[in-house]
């Protein structure tokens, strides 16, 4: 499968910006009606945009709803789900305890019934049923649209690696291949561990998404080390926070990634006409 070179972000729809918790908030305020997200998208899509890569917040099936509806008008289109929304998560459990958040996601049927009901401890195999049953849950939104990647995000990815929890990788990517014919996708903030762990449990030239820019923003090793990964290690590359949060101006930190022959797709997030015109050319021309 190949991989669009410009993919399409959601940050700045649901009030995240890691620089300006202001433009954050003020990014949150505008994109509180689903219209206005649908018509940054449109604007994308006008510019050839054609992979949109996207949490699963409480937000997107709303969004999704909106291109079922019109899929003549959007033949072509693919979403890239990033799973889970960690802060769904959180607010559940906080508010339901675990048991109550999990039922909250799932239904009350089979191994997670038993659970409740029960009051058993989550015993291995249970929970890898349960990281089944969650993925599934937040796929349901995406019914019958194109998702021929879908992600892990990174506070998972990285929270597994830091418990050394390798098989759990495996168990994604079966569960991603086996159930939606699609490709496993790992978001990431230390690509060498990652990296290695998938070796671990066999997973060949897997997808991977993170940052990688000229100013080393939330890249753990730091730039020369991903310098020398991309070189000697063999997977598919997706650049995020090119622009390390705007520290680094447009063309230039375009030109650093794009030099960068190994990486495959560039995501990035705009909220204006001319942001995502002027990144997606500067992408495209700089590419060649």
């Amino acid at each position: 499968m190949t991989m669009d070179r410009v993919i399409f972000g959601d940050n700045q729809f649901f009030g995240i910006n890691h620089m300006s918790e202001e433009k954050a908030r003020a990014q949150a305020i505008r994109f509180q009606d689903t219209a206005s997200i649908i018509e940054v998208l449109d604007t994308a899509y006008a510019q050839g945009i054609r992979t949109f890569m996207c949490t699963t917040h409480e937000r997107m099936p709303e969004i999704c709803d909106h291109f079922r509806a019109h899929r003549d008008r959007y033949p072509d289109y693919r979403f890239y789900p990033c799973m889970p929304y960690a802060h769904k998560y959180a607010n559940a459990v906080t508010e339901l305890g675990m048991l109550g958040a999990l039922r909250s996601f799932l239904p009350e049927s089979g191994v997670l019934g038993t659970l409740i009901q029960g009051g058993k401890a989550l015993a291995t195999s249970d929970i890898e049923s349960i990281g089944r049953m969650l993925v599934d849950a937040e796929m349901k939104m995406f019914a019958g649209l194109s998702t021929p990647v879908i992600f892990i995000q990174n506070i998972v990815t990285d929270l597994l690696l830091g418990l050394g929890i390798k098989d759990a990788f495996r168990i994604f990517s079966d569960h991603i291949r086996t159930r939606y014919q699609a490709e496993p996708g790992f978001i990431t903030m230390n690509v060498p561990m990652l990296l290695d762990a998938l070796d671990a449990v066999g997973i060949e030239n897997p997808i991977v998404c993170a940052n990688i820019n000229k100013a080393g923003f939330r890249m753990s090793g730091g730039v020369a080390r991903y310098e020398e990964i991309l070189r000697t290690r063999r997977f598919r590359p997706i650049a995020m926070s090119i622009f390390a949060s705007g520290a680094i101006p447009a063309r230039e930190a375009v030109a650093y990634v794009c030099g960068l022959e190994q990486v495959e797709s560039i995501v990035f997030g705009a909220s204006s006409r001319q942001n995502i015109q002027q990144t997606s050319d500067l992408i495209r021309q700089l590419s060649k």
